[in-house]
């Protein structure tokens, strides 16, 4: 290869890599972005959000009252005059009249008034009128008040956020690590030992990945009732643990079938059982795995609304059915929407980030042999 043909290479390399990183780049904005948008509409007071927008609190010029002038009564404003050294009119200065010294004159009122507001633009600082009210107000039951964009005061329920938060979680937690055991325990079995039926079984499970589980709700449903389980945290937690556990044993099953032989027959030559072999050996070495499904299973659990609307409802509500409550009871309270939607984001990111450097990992292995 010669230097002109090199050249080339490392040029055509730099180009793909801009490529790539700009793609990412605007992937991530367009991801944050809306983000920061709902994280700072939040802590907003109603009135500002239906007056300006939400990058309005960042520093930046506005125009502020700095006096008034008064025209005199001789002066017909049915045309043109003479005002502050500049030909106006009446029309004109309702609009806004800025003056080269940079003032800007604002007609006050109707004609009789006379009076023209004086203008100057000043530096408004970063964060102005931000409040904590619209947490405690979407977090409380109790009633609430605040002032529209007209200024009218406006009277609402609460939606006690704050104990659908603590219902979704008290369901998330179990859903997600119930399926993890027993997911954890079947891969094992799937991959390292032999039993009849194992192909069977393993062929089964991968077929249930294609089953859409609103198929089986109405059955569910029916067995619950009968056996009087609906509306309990049981009833939610054995369907999301049914509705996880093909994903679960499928993803787990590529992850522990592709750890060294050596380890696992070195163990059993020294005389450790099966379930020594697991807890010791298989549990450690699949952190990865388990944590990649760990963030799949809660973020389903999590932002799951359907399940939870059939076999919960309003009983025990949890955030995904408070947020779409506050929606349909609280349209134009952007308010407390964008304060509740950023309150059921807080755990799935944190969770999220707590655990994604072991995501990729448990993604990839077992995907390559070799």
């Amino acid at each position: 290869m010669n230097a002109t043909s090199g050249g080339g290479f490392k040029q055509q390399k730099l180009v793909s890599s801009l490529i790539v990183n700009g793609a990412l780049i605007v992937i991530c904005l367009f991801w944050v972005v809306p983000v920061v948008g709902v994280l700072i509409t939040s802590f907003r007071q109603s009135q500002d959000i239906f007056s300006s927008g939400w990058w309005t609190i960042l520093p930046h010029q506005v125009w502020k009252d700095s006096g008034e002038l008064k025209v005199d009564a001789s002066v017909d404003l049915n045309g043109p005059f003479q005002f502050e050294g500049v030909t106006t009119s009446f029309e004109e200065l309702q609009k806004g009249v800025t003056l080269p010294d940079g003032r800007k004159l604002l007609w006050y009122g109707n004609k009789r008034t006379r009076t023209v507001m004086v203008q100057t633009q000043q530096w408004q600082g970063f964060g102005v009128n931000m409040t904590l009210d619209n947490y405690t107000n979407v977090l409380s039951g109790r009633e609430i008040r605040f002032k529209d964009a007209q200024g009218q005061e406006i009277i609402r329920q609460g939606n006690n956020l704050g104990g659908a938060f603590l219902n979704s979680i008290a369901v998330a937690i179990p859903a997600t690590v119930i399926p993890i055991l027993i997911a954890a325990f079947a891969a094992y079995g799937f991959a390292w030992m032999n039993f009849p039926g194992r192909k069977f079984f393993f062929v089964i499970v991968v077929a249930l990945l294609v089953v859409p589980l609103q198929l089986a709700l109405v059955p569910i449903v029916r067995d619950y009732t009968a056996l009087n389980l609906n509306g309990t945290y049981l009833a939610i937690w054995l369907a999301h643990t049914g509705f996880g556990l093909p994903l679960a044993i499928y993803l787990l099953f590529g992850y522990i079938s592709e750890l060294p032989r050596e380890i696992l027959e070195s163990a059993f030559i020294d005389g450790a059982s099966p379930f020594t072999i697991f807890t010791q050996l298989i549990l450690p070495l699949a952190v990865p795995a388990l944590a990649s499904f760990a963030i799949f299973q809660f973020l389903w659990v999590w932002n799951d609304y359907l399940v939870a609307l059939v076999f919960l409802g309003g009983k025990t509500p949890v955030v995904t059915y408070s947020l779409a409550s506050m929606v349909g009871e609280k349209g134009q309270d952007w308010h407390l929407l964008t304060s509740g939607a950023f309150i059921s984001m807080i755990l799935p990111l944190t969770v999220f980030f707590a655990l994604q450097r072991y995501f990729v990992r448990g993604l990839t292995a077992g995907s390559v042999k070799g």
